[in-house]
């Protein structure tokens, strides 16, 4: 029989009251209270219990009533288990926590988590098509409705957001990130982070996140996933950093190593990332989770064995190993051996404790697990007309020529592709808990949306790629493929006919979910030849054709763009795609969604993205190319489609650029302010974007920065008066000592739809 401590019977709030003397002593602050308790509990718990506070394993498959009997039952009863993730349901969250507040030794609580990327059940865009509303609202509002579903569901912990930046989209978890730029990465994450977290941790519908991967895992070279990274520190701090930094600012509850090394010393071992910037210089009070088995995988990257890698980690700064159980079965060797001290594994363990204690888990284990809750936040109708309504602002309009969109809803449309009728691959990469049986298909949004008023023909036309081989590698996770075993001439043929037959032609192509996402990384960028063959074909018809892009990263369009008369990327828009589509399609809704990643033209330009610096040999703007001068050959410098282009159904004109001073000293603020007029003849949102640069500086210098944009809304013929600010603060950078300030001298000031295009101005910044 296991006899129960004080701790184990009592809540944490209660237990504040109990510790209480006097008056004044009762108005201790919540944090006292929490430490007071923390206190309390760690003195009654074995070295053994404090390590497994520190072990995350995955559940492993089982069903209600299962749990106690399965293998993960036993290492909770002993005590062994800090948390689980990739468990679903509340009925099964419970089952398990009922063994860790029942049978363990102190009956401590497990905090249960997920990948809750871009939505729980009900699927939001993914998050590179998310960060292409440059909505920070509707950003936050698909974090609150993921935790509001997620929270009823058992689940208090999402490892979200991802905060890398890339500049290469052959990485295959660009599809996870914000894209390539800092300054609307550190907005993103800070929308994410308000999104999960709310205001308090403790509300019921809240959950805690978990910025990753810290750091730099944007930036693998080759695109490579998992490959070496290596960069300066300058690089580091002034575009790799400031997102990451952004979510500590937010207050995010958790930070996830990545799998990468930087400056030689891989994070979950970097003692320099993890407590000389993130606790020292950040100050971030959270826990530190690794990535899955990333303890273990520094013994491939040479760092020495399991035990000598778990050492490093927790001296590191790390509190909880994923799956590994690297601190499970060696903290307690290496202890003895003097390799870490038991003040290591207190710190580490205290961490623990206290996410589990603002999580509010001490005073309800189960609070989490609501079902009636859950039936009605789960996958509603409100939360899917979210999801819709965020999808179709996210979808970037890359070339309209002649205006083919939007279609009409009459006549006969022909639909072809592989993704035409495929709702598997709707919801995209890390949709772990989406219900890839309630997505809506493309042509189910159609069909949706048209009632009878026209006629769909669907044919296949092609297959994502020739090679049955390749197409098995991304045929996962239950995103069938749906390969057809039929020839490619047979397909083309059936999908000529079809169009022949129709007054326009939707051409659903692009990639499969899963052909972009962690290990996913890709050396050609081109649609696939199956596909690209099956355009071809269509063109050949004579009739007009809309290309409908389903995308996780920048690809290489080139000959698309020339050739294809109308262009619309949709990413994977999540449980609502179908009709979010059609919605833009058939022009119910004005596509807004403006890049966040730059397009090359082929793989060879990448890395390209629009912040890069001069050489001393630049090429002169408008020449393609000139002998000994920074260019290729063979291509242009220019990319396919910039940074923060976008089209719409209607036009807006910029104007009257105005700055409030030619000069701002360090402590004053300038006022830039432009004209955007509709003069088009649809209502629409425009992205108007403020970019800087600093001309002369004591280090080199990016060509332009991001530093402000705003989404508005115009009627037809309506203009608006659009004001930025901006101060030193937003002209400073870190310097070769590491130190942040903005230096006096002569800038340029930028306002456009995009990085490529806009007005301009000049000011100066005083001393």
């Amino acid at each position: 029989m296991i006899t129960r401590s004080l701790t184990t019977i009592i809540s944490a709030a209660a237990f504040s009251m109990i510790v209480a003397c006097s008056p004044s002593e009762n108005k201790s602050t919540e944090g006292n209270d929490q430490t007071a308790f923390i206190d309390s509990l760690m003195n009654e718990m074995s070295l053994d219990e404090k390590i497994g506070q520190l072990n995350l394993p995955t559940s492993g498959a089982f069903t209600t009533g299962e749990a106690a009997n399965s293998n993960i039952a036993g290492s909770i009863k002993e005590g062994k288990v800090g948390g689980l993730f990739n468990i679903q349901s509340a009925e099964r969250i419970r089952e398990v926590q009922k063994i860790a507040v029942e049978q363990s030794p102190h009956g401590i609580p497990l905090i249960f988590g997920m990948d809750v990327i871009h939505g729980y059940k009900t699927i939001f865009p993914i998050p590179l098509g998310l960060s292409c509303t440059w909505d920070m609202d509707l950003i936050e509002q698909s974090a609150r409705v993921a935790a509001k579903e997620v929270s009823a569901d058992g689940i208090a912990w999402t490892f979200s957001p991802m905060t890398d930046i890339s500049v290469d989209p052959r990485w295959g978890r660009a599809s996870e990130g914000s894209g390539e730029d800092s300054y609307l990465g550190a907005q993103i994450a800070k929308a994410m982070v308000k999104g999960y977290q709310g205001t308090d941790l403790a509300d019921p519908n809240t959950i805690m996140a978990c910025v990753k991967h810290f750091a730099l895992y944007g930036a693998a070279e080759a695109g490579r996933d998992y490959n070496t990274t290596d960069m300066s520190r300058l690089r580091m701090y002034n575009d790799y950093f400031p997102p990451y930094k952004a979510a500590v600012d937010a207050g995010v509850g958790s930070v996830m190593t990545s799998f990468n090394e930087i400056d030689g010393v891989p994070a979950s071992a970097n003692k320099w990332l993890m407590h000389d910037i993130l606790r020292e210089a950040w100050g971030f009070d959270g826990f530190v989770v690794t990535d899955y088995t990333a303890i273990n995988e520094m013994m491939a990257h040479g760092m020495g064995d399991l035990q000598q890698v778990s050492a490093l980690a927790l001296k590191a700064g790390v509190d909880m190993d994923m799956v590994g159980e690297g601190f499970l079965t060696t903290l307690k060797k290496s202890l003895e051996e003097g390799k870490v001290t038991e003040a290591d594994i207190d710190k580490a363990c205290r961490r623990m404790l206290e996410a589990k204690y603002q999580l509010g888990l001490f005073d309800d284990p189960y609070k989490y697990c609501d079902v009636e809750r859950g039936k009605q936040e789960i996958f509603s109708e409100k939360n899917r007309k979210t999801a819709r309504e965020t999808a179709a602002q996210s979808f970037v309009l890359l070339k309209n020529e002649g205006n083919i969109l939007p279609i009409k809803k009459s006549g006969t449309i022909a639909l072809v592709g592989p993704l035409a009728d495929n709702k598997e691959n709707m919801n995209g990469t890390w949709s772990v808990a989406g219900q890839v049986d309630k997505a809506i298909s493309l042509r189910k949004g159609l069909e949706n949306a048209i009632g009878d008023q026209a006629n769909i023909i669907h044919a296949r036309g092609a297959n994502f790629v020739s090679d049955p081989e390749l197409e098995k590698r991304f045929s996962v996770f239950g995103k069938n493929t749906h390969r057809d075993n039929r020839s490619e001439e047979a397909m083309i043929k059936e999908a000529v006919q079809a169009a022949q037959k129709a007054d326009v032609v939707i051409a659903a192509v692009g990639e499969a979910s899963e052909m972009s996402g962690e290990s996913s990384s890709r050396s050609d960028i081109e649609l696939p030849k199956s596909q690209r063959n099956l355009l071809k074909a269509l063109l050949k018809t004579g009739k007009p054709v809309v290309t409908v892009l389903f995308t996780g990263r920048p690809l290489a369009l080139k000959w698309e763009d020339e050739n294809m008369p109308s262009i619309l990327n949709v990413w994977f828009a999540g449980s609502e795609a179908g009709d979010a589509i059609a919605d833009v399609v058939f022009g119910d809704v004005n596509p807004s969604g403006k890049l966040t990643m730059t397009w090359p033209q082929n793989v060879g330009q990448v890395p390209i993205y629009y912040s890069h610096k001069n050489t001393g040999r630049p090429l002169p703007d408008g020449q393609w190319f000139q002998k000994f001068k920074s260019n290729y050959l063979d291509v242009s410098n220019e990319p396919l489609y910039p940074f923060g282009y976008g089209l719409s159904y209607t036009n807006f004109d910029y104007g009257n650029l105005v700055l409030s001073a030619d000069s701002i000293s360090m402590d004053g603020t300038l006022k830039v302010s432009v004209e955007v007029a509709n003069t088009g003849d649809r209502k629409g949102k425009e992205v108007v974007q403020l970019y800087t640069r600093d001309l002369v500086g004591s280090i080199t210098r990016p060509v332009k920065e991001l530093k402000g944009f705003q989404k508005i809304e115009l009627a037809p013929g309506e203009s608006k008066i659009v004001t930025f600010s901006l101060t030193a603060d937003d002209l400073a950078f870190y310097h070769q000592d590491m130190s942040f300030y903005a230096e006096p001298g002569d800038f340029k000031v930028f306002v456009g739809p995009s990085s490529a295009e806009g007005l301009e101005a000049d000011f100066s910044l005083t001393k």
